[in-house]
């Protein structure tokens, strides 16, 4: 998986990550700031969270269309300062008053709008690695690693909000509505570090930085399609595009209703073997044991497998100090929970890769419309699981803390919706690149980004309905889910036929 990528990929995968730990840092103590800055309501943050993300994932569209006449280069760095800009206004502590709310939105708009000349445009230079013949093999395994990395940034961004924010508490003397401007600093520091590995590891995907529109591709030399074969393709695209519209309203609840969960019904405190899951290094460790063994079984060589072998003696090694040194209980802040979706992502990737590589062997593996189709099921079982441990809990009283619910409920949900994500989002983006007609790819990859940003701005629905019954909450995401599945399913010939 690792070996014969070009070495471009590394510096832009790594300029990517370095922009995601900053977004992922402010994104996951951003719905909370909204109710202890301003005093929000549950529904104006919803409205407030969900058109920023919204935004976020709709103008890479636009971003798209700037690049084809200016550059991705060009349009990458520029996003980046643009981003920089806006996580500066928001690192500015303004207060809670009118001036301050304008200054958010600003803020808002800057951090929105450089994501859009950032993110999809960066993935386009990563794709345009591999035209060149000796990587096109590689394609589907980088886009994984690139993948990967994405979430190695989202990994430790919760650890990061909660300790720089606690450190301005206790040792600046903040106040907790004030301190939160600190998490949205290490933003500013992190997109400052990607531009810096973007510009420092240039040479390696200098190749790239020259392909215009005009060029002939690779993949240009494709056979024209008749109009009715180009626009079956096109209508099957988007009836996936609405299932995952659907997928993203219910998967990004991680920084809403479950940060909210999370805030007010779940347990303060984890002691014993659970509270080692709250740890990032812990949560490295084992990852690194996962990876030490795929590289073990798959090493040609004796060296190759005596490194393996020592990594895994010191991340188990770190684990048993870890557990004989517990004492006491550790406390647990509602924004530490969104680490382990992207940690359940880096951990399971490799095990995702090789068990589809398993079934393709035998001639078994699914087609991209049934993963997508079992990607929404699951994400249905993850909110049917948080549907039953609903049942007699107090009402919601936001932003207050009425319950101590087990964290092992929200770790279970995260990784179920995690399973659902690898179903769905890789393999959505590969059968997008795969079906779209030749002419129309640009277009059917923006239509991806639309459908995920409507996706976003339906996750306030939820949070107009917070004041309900949590079983009511969870069961309509459940049945949501539901449904889409069921669509996709009554539907998968045409889909598969297409495939």
């Amino acid at each position: 998986m690792f070996e014969g990528q070009p070495k471009g990929l590394w510096a832009l995968a790594f300029a990517n990550t370095g922009e995601r730990f900053g977004y992922y840092t402010m994104l996951a103590v951003f719905a909370l700031f909204l109710g202890e800055n301003f005093g929000f309501a549950a529904g104006t943050a919803s409205e407030i969270y969900t058109w920023f993300l919204t935004l976020v994932y709709f103008l890479p569209l636009i971003g798209g269309m700037a690049a084809d006449r200016w550059g991705y280069s060009k349009m990458v760095v520029t996003g980046i300062f643009i981003m920089f800009l806006g996580y500066l206004l928001l690192s500015i502590p303004l207060g809670g008053d009118t001036l301050a709310v304008a200054a958010m939105i600003g803020a808002l708009l800057l951090v929105s709008f450089g994501t859009g000349l950032f993110k999809g445009n960066l993935q386009v230079m990563v794709g345009d690695l591999y035209n060149d013949p000796q990587y096109a093999q590689k394609r589907d395994a980088g886009f994984s690693l690139f993948y990967m990395l994405i979430n190695v940034g989202a990994l430790f961004a919760p650890t990061a909000a909660i300790k720089i924010m606690e450190w301005a508490q206790n040792s600046l003397g903040y106040s907790k509505a004030d301190s939160y401007h600190f998490a949205f600093a290490v933003a500013c520091v992190s997109v400052i570090v990607s531009i810096l590995i973007y510009y420092l590891g240039k040479s390696t995907f200098r190749q790239v930085l020259s392909v215009k529109k005009t060029e002939k591709k690779a993949d240009e030399t494709i056979e024209e399609m008749s109009p009715a074969e180009t626009r079956e393709r096109i209508i099957c695209l988007c009836l996936v595009f609405a299932v995952v519209i659907f997928f993203w309203m219910a998967f990004h609840q991680n920084g809403l209703t479950l940060t909210w969960f999370a805030d007010e019904f779940t347990a303060t405190t984890s002691s014993g073997l659970q509270s080692m899951l709250f740890d990032v290094t812990n949560l490295v460790a084992v990852i690194v044991i996962v990876y030490a063994l795929f590289s073990f079984f798959q090493s040609k060589t004796s060296k190759g497998k005596l490194w393996s072998s020592v990594l895994i003696g010191f991340a188990a090694a770190h684990l048993i100090y870890q557990y004989t040194h517990l004492s006491g209980s550790v406390n647990v802040s509602a924004p530490i929970f969104q680490h382990f979706n992207p940690c359940f992502v880096v951990l399971l990737t490799p095990v995702s890769i090789a068990l589809f590589g398993w079934l393709a062997k035998k001639g078994k593996e699914p087609k991209a419309p049934v993963k997508i189709g079992m990607g929404m099921l699951v994400a249905a079982l993850a909110y049917l699981l948080m549907a039953s441990f609903s049942f007699g809990l107090p009402a919601t009283d936001h932003p207050n803390h009425v319950a101590n619910v087990t964290p092992n409920l929200l770790v279970s949900t995260y990784l179920i919706l995690t399973f659902a994500e690898l179903l769905l989002s890789p393999i959505g983006i590969s059968f997008v690149t795969k079906v779209a007609p030749p002419k129309y790819r640009g277009m059917m990859m923006g239509g991806w980004f639309v459908a995920t940003a409507l996706g976003n701005k339906l996750v306030s629905i939820p949070g107009h309905m917070w004041d309900m019954p949590l079983y009511i909450v969870w069961g309509t995401l459940m049945a949501i889910c539901l449904l889409a599945a069921l669509f996709i399913f009554s539907i998968i010939k045409k889909l598969n036929k297409v495939a």
